[in-house]
């Protein structure tokens, strides 16, 4: 799966109306494959709505005074 596809099919898994195999299907790839590049799955919906929610995203740089 490219770095695209992966990060499609976690916005698509995080709602709750869509499910791994429907993803699978769109993207043309296993549920197996999903879960190989979606680690984050195997602890559950619960764990991959954590770690998108926590990261943490790069700072902008304050200028020098």
């Amino acid at each position: 799966m490219t770095e695209e596809q992966v990060r499609h099919a976690r916005d698509l898994l995080a709602r709750p109306e869509n499910t791994v195999t429907s993803i699978a299907k769109l993207l043309g790839v296993s549920r197996n494959t999903i879960y190989n590049y979606v680690p984050e799955l195997k602890g559950g919906r619960l764990t991959l709505a954590e770690a998108t929610n926590t990261a943490e995203l790069p700072r902008p740089s304050r200028p020098e005074d």
